[in-house]
């Protein structure tokens, strides 16, 4: 195959995490050279090269900073026709869920979105994808020349950074018209580690009952090093903790080596978030619970009796 392509993001000037994940992914695929495409400076292409991209193309578009789909299609375009890649590779963002099918549609082939494994089979792209809200898994393969996936977060781990590999660094210049005008940004307030980098977390659903009984769960995450806390989208619907910590299909995926599932009866929509958890611990009254079927360790008991005693225990440790 002709290689990978692989489209980047920035985040606060640097490379953002899932992007270096998608250059995992594109290696292990071992379907030809990996380019890493990203807008803006060149020092980001070096960025990438560093962490396994055998190139980089920077897109210098002013056009591109306003982070629209429709400016970055031609952009990309320009990049695979300077690559020769015949696979192309997007995070799963708000940035890729656009993209991914507005390219598809330039490139008049088809998409996978939301993807958790890729492979090679016969020389074509084969990705695994959740379906049905998550409760099913299915395999797609692809018939065009070009091949189009965006990648769920946290599916790949990406790899240390090497400043002793090198690459060509090019630049294009191609963008599309802005046809949607941002007017204002409004980030929403967090505080401490982020969810999806955390090594403990400790979430919470409906089954806490109501909002205060979150301070409990920060209390015992407060007791772990690099921890944060996260909630069921039941939890976030009711008001009870911000949509920017909800774990699940439709909020952020993550990978903890301890997650403390309290009161979160486990459906499948929330299970995709939190899968690739190494120890899952469970604290639900409901013995027949879901998330209790697959949790490592379980506690069938009411929270309330349950975490403070927790707190206590970890707490006397020191």
């Amino acid at each position: 195959m002709a290689g990978t392509l692989i489209v980047a993001e920035s985040v606060d000037g640097a490379v953002a995490s899932y992007s270096n994940e998608l250059i995992t992914a594109a290696r292990q695929l071992d379907a030809g050279d990996v380019t890493a495409f990203v807008a803006g400076e060149e020092s980001l292409g070096q960025s990438l090269i560093a962490h396994g991209a055998d190139s980089a193309i920077a897109g210098t578009s002013p056009a591109l900073a306003s982070g629209m789909a429709e400016t970055y299609v031609p952009a990309v375009q320009a990049a695979l026709e300077q690559s020769g890649a015949t696979i192309v590779l997007i995070s799963q963002t708000s940035l890729g869920r656009d993209l991914g099918p507005a390219l598809a549609f330039a490139l008049r082939t088809a998409v996978a979105m939301d993807c958790a494994e890729l492979s090679v089979d016969g020389g074509s792209l084969k990705a695994t994808r959740s379906c049905f809200g998550g409760n099913a898994r299915a395999d797609v393969s692809f018939q065009g020349d070009v091949q189009v996936a965006t990648i769920k977060p946290k599916a790949f781990d990406a790899l240390e950074a090497d400043a002793g590999r090198s690459g060509s660094v090019s630049t294009t210049d191609a963008a599309g018209e802005e046809r949607v005008r941002v007017t204002g940004v409004q980030a929403a307030e967090t505080s401490g580690v982020r969810l999806e980098d955390a090594e403990t977390v400790v979430s919470g659903g409906r089954g806490l009952g109501e909002e205060q009984q979150f301070s409990a769960l920060e209390e015992l995450a407060g007791l772990f090093n690099n921890a944060a806390v996260g909630a069921s989208r039941a939890a976030c619907d009711l008001g009870w903790y911000p949509p920017s910590q909800q774990v699940g299909l439709t909020g952020k995926t993550v990978t903890p080596d301890l997650y403390i599932a309290v009161g979160i009866s486990g459906a499948s929509q929330h299970m995709s978030g939190m899968t690739g958890s190494k120890n899952i611990v469970a604290i639900n009254k409901d013995a027949d619970a879901n998330m209790v079927q697959v949790a490592k360790f379980a506690v069938v008991e009411d929270f309330k009796k349950i975490v403070p005693a927790l707190i206590e225990e970890i707490k006397a440790l020191d």
